[in-house]
């Protein structure tokens, strides 16, 4: 068959299959006519018929094409029954066997002639006629293998929450299928990314129809406000091994609920008007926010009559919150204005919250005083140093009223802010000056803001302000600092020069020439310092010169940390070396030759010399060569 396929097609192969058909029937037909006893009429095709093994065989799909699957006859002849190839093969009508099978018939070998797929046929059935006449009925199943990862439907859903869904409500989500069975299908499901804050959770059930059915639960708490929306990837497995996967997106938009109330940007406001402002003059603006959506969130403002403004002076715009003038203004009649302003959101059951307005009429006076600053420093800025003594001058201030016909106004100024440390003073209540009142340091506080307030004698006073943003500059003050008081470092006595050490580090609360630190080591002949180098940028240590365990096992560093200040502050920290001996030193004896004089009779045993180096090195015993 094989043979054919390759030469003329499966057509040819066909053609040839039937003539082999007929002449094997009429082979057959011979065969009974000549059997003794007379069998040869029609009693002799009932006993063909009546007879009729079962073979079964069994191929995993995806095996190569050409795989043997097995032999019709194995196991199944016997004298009675199959007496073996050659077979005359008879497919079950819509079996594929032709299709899908290679049969020879001379051997009753069966091979996969193209790829089995389970999914699309589970078996193959066919009759094989042997010469004994007995029919060997002939099942291939095929097995399943995990060839099929499970698949959703769709790859996005998108389904929708309310806020306020109580914990462990579920929504079914479209499951996945696998065409493989058993433990080849679907098994379990899982979320592997987008849970933020482990909000949802899987639940899953199979139903008689073999599906793993799955559902998406609620596991906290959700907030629109927070997350209004969810994008979870969902991963189905099944149960091979490797398992296979297959993916789905759930978009999960969440519901706004009315669960906030408005919130203004301030609790309470403060405003001025002047008593002759004209009808609609805006007074100030209200704004409050609600982090709802839609109509939940949407803002109206009212002014609550019951509880204030109940002659209507002001009017407030429902959508915008401004406030302007509704009817004339007096200042002799009433000064302030306290308004209670509601926020209100327009859900279906609304929520409000309030704020206070507190709105003060001004008496007509056309000109405030006007405040003149001078800076006394040498460039005329705002600013001191931090050396500055108390009573020492900051700046000048005059102050003058265009409405006063005198030169110089009689303004009442004060000073605020500074937390104490500056003043006001005057001896003619015309000219004034900011001083020094306690001592100033730049390290603690680099800047103050004081604030110059004028108020003139009018009837209402009008008043002035002016902010002074002042800078302390900086003075030599502040010696640079080790991070340690003593350093510890190792090194080796073989060491090179220029080896590492260590780094050491000092700061200087300063700011700029005056926090520039230079580092060097202080020459001391006692601490051996000639043995080692310091960088005088980076402050590391280095060896400048071989070093000697046994000059000086653990020599002390003495490094000075200076800045750049006029003059320049320096200290010190200490750095203990610790010098790792080696074995760089031989004994040595303390005389180079001894003379001994033993008389002939001394007694065996008797010492006759003592010996004694004059220094070794500290190392592990050997043997010292003869």
């Amino acid at each position: 068959m094989a043979e054919c396929k390759s030469r003329h097609g499966y057509s040819s192969c066909s053609n040839r299959h039937r003539k082999m058909s007929l002449l094997w029937l009429l082979l057959m037909i011979c065969a009974f006519s000549g059997d003794s006893g007379g069998g040869g009429g029609p009693g002799g095709f009932i006993r063909l018929a009546a007879a009729e093994h079962v073979r079964e065989l069994e191929v995993s799909e995806g095996v190569p094409i050409g795989h043997q699957i097995g032999f019709i006859g194995e196991f199944v002849h016997d004298e009675n029954g199959d007496s073996g190839p050659p077979y005359l093969i008879v497919p079950v009508p819509g079996s594929a066997v032709d299709t899908d099978l290679a049969i020879d018939h001379t051997t009753g070998e069966i091979r996969t002639k193209v790829a089995l797929d389970r999914e699309n046929r589970s078996s193959y059935s066919l009759v094989a006629i042997p010469l004994s006449g007995e029919n060997v009925r002939v099942v291939v199943r095929v097995l399943d293998e995990n060839d099929n990862a499970p698949t959703f439907p769709t790859p996005i859903m998108s389904i929708e929450f309310p806020e306020n869904t109580p914990r462990d409500v579920k929504r079914t989500l479209n499951p996945a299928r696998d065409a493989d069975l058993g433990r080849y299908n679907t098994q379990r499901y899982s979320i592997v990314s987008g849970n933020v804050n482990n909000a949802f959770r899987l639940s899953s059930h199979r139903e008689r129809d073999g599906v793993l059915y799955l559902d998406l639960q609620i596991n906290g708490f959700l907030d629109r406000e927070t997350t209004p929306a969810y994008s979870l990837v969902v991963e189905a497995l099944d149960g091979g091994s490797p398992p296979l996967r297959g993916q789905m997106t759930v978009n999960i938009t969440i519901q706004d609920v009315n669960d906030n109330q408005p919130i203004f940007n301030q609790s309470r406001y403060f405003a001025t008007v002047p008593e002759n402002a004209t009808l609609g003059t805006t007074v100030l603006q209200v704004y409050a926010t609600d982090q709802d959506a839609g109509e939940n969130g949407q803002v109206e403002y009212a002014i609550n009559r019951r509880q204030s403004d109940k002659e209507q002076m002001f009017r407030i715009d429902p959508a915008t919150g401004l406030i302007s003038v509704n009817k004339p203004l007096d200042f002799e009649t009433r000064e302030l204005h306290e308004l209670v302003v509601v926020a209100k959101d327009r859900g279906m059951q609304p929520l409000e919250t309030t704020a206070f307005v507190s709105i003060r009429v001004t008496d007509v006076n056309d000109n405030q005083p006007i405040i003149n600053v001078i800076f006394l420093s040498d460039d005329a800025t705002p600013k001191i140093s931090e050396s500055a003594q108390p009573g020492e001058f900051v700046a000048r201030i005059s102050v003058n009223d265009p409405d006063s016909r005198t030169e110089y106004a009689n303004v009442n100024v004060t000073l605020s802010g500074g937390e104490g440390h500056f003043g006001l003073t005057t001896r003619d209540n015309i000219i004034y000056l900011v001083i020094v009142s306690l001592p100033l340091d730049r390290e603690i506080k680099p800047n103050y803001t004081l604030s110059v307030i004028a108020t003139d004698t009018g009837n209402p006073p009008l008043h002035a302000a002016k902010d002074i943003f002042l800078t302390v500059t900086d003075i030599n003050d502040n010696a640079p600092e080790f991070e340690k008081d003593v350093y510890h470092a190792n090194v080796m006595e073989v060491a090179d020069p220029g080896t590492s050490v260590i780094q050491v580090t000092a700061v200087d609360r300063d700011e700029g020439n005056n926090s520039a630190i230079v580092y060097s080591l202080l020459d001391t002949p006692d601490t051996h310092s000639h043995w080692f180098q310091i960088d005088s940028h980076s402050g590391l240590i280095t060896t400048r010169a071989h070093i000697d365990c046994e000059t000086d096992p653990v020599p002390q560093l003495i490094v000075m940390a200076q800045d750049n200040g006029r003059p320049p502050l320096s200290s010190t920290g200490t750095v203990l070396v610790t010098i790792h001996d080696v074995n760089d030193n031989e004994p040595i004896f303390d005389q180079s030759f001894y003379n001994v004089s033993v008389a002939e009779n001394e007694s065996k045993g008797r010492c006759i010399l003592k010996v004694s180096e004059a220094r070794t090195t500290p190392q592990s015993p050997q043997t010292i060569p003869h």
